[in-house]
């Protein structure tokens, strides 16, 4: 193929996620990246129910198979805890990120999107993309190659906001499972994550602003979480990435738009980041059918607001031991205010409800 609609550089879940939604639309689609699949990323594995709602608009299911549902979340902080389930009913998944990478290249393959793997894209320009020694012609170009994105910078889209980074490890344990919420670790200056991803495995991840803290080093932080992993064996290598809440200026110039960590990142804490890159697929390939981009920039910035708005207030909790304990306290007085917390996390409630809720929280962290 020398031509095509659609040019995706990165295959990844989120590249994935666009080729499909593209190919919903009729378009012709190109995907190139030079990784060999399946593409596998530190992350907590695990998809909340908006999440799970995007991937039906792309028509992905997980096969039971391959991934553990989950009911919840659950808080713990030098020992407290507090929990509550998703809102009506709904449900999360934790799945290995190659599971759901294969998954998604073969509902891509399905629809017809031309997957290039192995395949290294060396620049851009108006019209065309270079793909080794061959150039494609294409009308649009998607940058969906990762928070380090060399589209955003071709596309001269590097403006952003700045970012407080934190830097997230990530390995699988082989023990029984014990839960089946989403469960998140509040130490004195790191977080600790653990989903069960099968019967046998659970994925633990830890994020901090020390680049150095490293997860083993991290664990004594959490003791609930080092009693559950006593004697388990490690199922994986250990994977680190780069975590934060960044925001760029414009996700889009030209025929070119960005999407996924190329677009601006959400903190893990938030366990958005796929959730939000399936969303934005189903965007921007309706602004591609319509031929207007200004309407994913748009889009883009309404799918953004409440992730960003979650993570900002989630990290609030990041080093003051003190305010979590109040804050679980007040989730185990007042188990509404968690639910309806939870409810705005997944989309289920407006952001608007943030201040009523924010008010019924403080008052109950002075009484607490």
């Amino acid at each position: 193929m020398n031509s095509t609609d659609v040019f995706v550089i990165g295959g990844g879940p989120a590249g994935l996620a666009a080729a499909i939604a593209a190919r919903q639309q009729g378009l012709r689609v190109v995907v190139a990246d030079s990784a060999k699949p399946p593409i596998d990323k530190a992350c907590g594995e695990a998809l909340m129910p908006d999440a799970i709602t995007a991937l039906e608009l792309l028509g992905v299911a997980v096969p039971a198979a391959d991934a553990r549902q989950l009911r919840g979340v659950r808080f713990l902080s030098s020992g407290l805890s507090a929990e509550t389930v998703f809102p009506s009913g709904g449900f999360g998944l934790s799945v290995r990120r190659t599971a759901l990478h294969r998954i998604m290249s073969a509902r891509a393959a399905a629809l017809g999107a031309d997957l290039r793997w192995q395949s290294t894209v060396t620049g851009i320009s108006n019209q065309d993309v270079q793909l080794g020694e061959h150039s494609i012609r294409t009308r649009w170009i998607v940058g969906a190659d990762g928070a380090s994105s060399r589209v955003r910078r071709w596309a001269n889209l590097d403006g952003q906001s700045r970012a407080n980074l934190r830097y997230a490890f990530r390995q699988h344990y082989r023990v029984s499972p014990w839960t089946d919420c989403m469960e998140i670790y509040w130490g004195k200056h790191v977080q600790g994550y653990a989903t069960a991803v099968s019967s046998e495995q659970v994925c633990v991840a830890v994020a901090s602003h020390d680049p150095r803290l490293r997860l083993e080093e991290s664990l004594p932080a959490f003791p609930d979480l080092t009693a559950r992993l006593r004697g388990a064996e490690a199922a994986s290598a250990e994977r680190g990435s780069v975590s934060a809440n960044r925001k760029l200026k414009r996700v889009w110039r030209g025929n070119v738009a960005l999407i996924g960590d190329a677009s601006g990142t959400v903190d893990a804490i938030t366990g958005e980041g796929l959730g939000l890159a399936f969303s934005q697929a189903v965007a921007l390939a309706q602004s591609f059918k319509s031929g207007n981009l200004t309407r994913y920039q748009a889009a883009h910035r309404r799918l953004a607001l409440r992730p960003l708005l979650m993570a900002r207030l989630m990290l609030t909790l990041d080093g003051h031991p003190g305010f979590q304990q109040r804050t679980l306290r007040v989730f185990r007085r007042r188990p509404e205010v968690f639910r309806r917390l939870v409810a705005l996390h997944v989309g289920s409630l407006s952001p608007f409800h943030l201040a009523l809720d924010g008010l019924t929280l403080g008052w109950g962290l002075l009484t607490a």
